[in-house]
């Protein structure tokens, strides 16, 4: 009987516990993610199945890291988050704005501690890229790897872990600390762990996410049978600059050109308009501070957005944010000087010689039109590129 009576108080005695703490326990995961962000997470916008033109070949999707709707939703609040900066007044979009082709206004790039080195590379199409490796000088050998690279520069975001700065570890656990991210995570991937790999894949998901292909270019590309063709949507002028663009120089043995076209296409190559992965230095081989000498910049962004479609620059071009002006680009490639360049790309020396080209005022205004049309509309003000942040 005893026994019994014991056993009786015993089961009371777990009853009242377990009452007590269902009462006082909390679900982090239950959190109002509206409460932080302007996004439908019950309807996430479309990253995954945008439609791509035919035309398109190029993809540098790795087969591990395909993009998803969470995954990119993900990176997009990462890209736009300045936590990932030790001061948090830094993130992605303050050098990759989306009203510019996520290129920066900056002829120099500004981070936490002062100037970076170079101009911000526009991120516009860069899943396109035939390139794979990234950054002007292609020192990351992926996308994936180039999006915590700027986090952890001393100069950029602050968490490189030398000389005194927080380590990314220390960013991690910042993450791991900031109420809405281990959901996020575990939305994108499945479970709340934050590593740099994830950090990474999300990032890049993101980035590959931004596309334009509503230009004037692609109207007129997606019913020609080539880009050789004329576009029955061009001007007269337009037509003129692309062909320009398209056809290769020919060159007398003193390396000027005697006919044929300007020969843009040899690196940036059509539909993408994405570089060559062959090419070398393109003559531009001064640092942004004027201290030196930067012979390893061999990569560019894809010509599409370079400017708008009126022809308002997304930023000065070249990594050392040369000019506003398409004009001055072009002018560059009208006479190049060999010099000291031991990088120099074959293409720009003609039986080794700089090229002359010769370009009349009537052949650069052509080519300014043509590439006015590879401008879009759509990702200047798409929304699911646009800061998802409530404040």
């Amino acid at each position: 009987m005893h026994k019994i009576v014991s056993l009786l108080i015993l089961a009371l005695l777990y009853n009242c516990s377990s009452n007590d703490d269902s009462t006082t326990t909390e679900n982090p995961d239950n959190i109002d993610l509206s409460t932080y962000f302007n996004i439908d997470f019950d309807a996430l916008p479309n990253y995954q199945n945008q439609t791509i033109p035919s035309y398109i070949t190029r993809d540098n999707t790795p087969i591990n890291n395909p993009i998803t709707d969470e995954g990119a939703t993900l990176g997009r609040i990462l890209f736009y988050d300045q936590n990932l900066s030790t001061d948090n007044t830094v993130s992605c979009a303050s050098c990759h704005k989306q009203e510019l082709a996520f290129s920066d206004n900056a002829s120099v790039s500004i981070g936490i501690n002062g100037l970076t080195g170079r101009h911000s590379m526009r991120l516009v199409n860069s899943r396109f890229a035939d390139e794979n490796n990234f950054f002007w000088d292609e020192h990351a050998g992926s996308l994936e790897v180039q999006t915590t690279m700027p986090i952890q520069d001393h100069i950029e975001m602050g968490f490189s872990g030398e000389n005194g700065d927080l380590s990314f570890n220390d960013l991690i656990s910042k993450l791991e600390n900031t109420e809405y991210y281990p959901e996020l995570f575990n939305l994108a991937f499945g479970s709340e762990t934050i590593n740099e790999t994830r950090i990474q894949q999300a990032l890049a998901q993101f980035i590959r996410s931004i596309q334009s292909f509503d230009s004037k270019y692609d109207q007129g590309r997606s019913v020609a049978i080539n880009d050789g063709q004329p576009f029955n949507n061009y001007t007269v002028e337009e037509n003129q600059g692309k062909n320009l663009f398209l056809q290769p120089p020919a060159f007398n043995n003193q390396g000027i050109r005697i006919n044929g076209g300007l020969g843009c296409a040899g690196c940036h190559q059509p539909p993408e308009f994405s570089i060559d992965p062959n090419s070398l230095n393109n003559g531009i081989i001064s640092t942004a501070d004027q201290s030196g000498f930067d012979f390893n910049n061999t990569r560019s962004p894809s010509l599409r957005d370079v400017v708008k479609a009126d022809g308002t620059s997304n930023g000065p071009f070249m990594h050392i944010g040369l000019s506003n002006n398409l004009v001055t680009t072009i002018n560059h490639y009208n006479q190049i000087t060999v010099g000291n360049n031991p990088n120099l790309d074959p293409r720009l020396r003609p039986n080794g010689i700089g090229q002359q080209l010769n370009i009349t005022d009537t052949e650069r205004d052509a080519v300014i039109a043509f590439i006015n049309t590879l401008a879009g509309n759509n990702v200047y003000t798409d929304e699911k590129w646009s800061n998802p942040f409530n404040n």
